[in-house]
């Protein structure tokens, strides 16, 4: 699976907002990028569920809001 880099996300950040580009470009690129950002939400918020008290306290987090997080849908932050 693709993922992208904090260089890449912002590349695209920038890109979708240069004015020269056609507006459906643009479109579709802001849609690519949250398609992304709900994607990345999701699979990090699965894998959190099967995380050990300990790594989550290496984390910083108790499992009372690690659960918390599990249940927020994907696309809120």
């Amino acid at each position: 699976m693709l993922t992208l880099t904090q260089y890449d996300t912002s590349s695209l950040t920038k890109l979708g907002q240069v004015k020269t580009l056609p507006l459906i470009s643009r479109m579709a690129l802001k849609t690519a990028y949250v398609t992304f950002v709900w994607s990345e939400r999701s699979r990090t918020r699965a894998a959190l569920k099967h995380l050990s008290t300990e790594h989550l306290g290496d984390l910083g987090l108790t499992q009372a809001e690690a659960q918390q997080e599990c249940r927020k849908w994907f696309w809120r932050p």
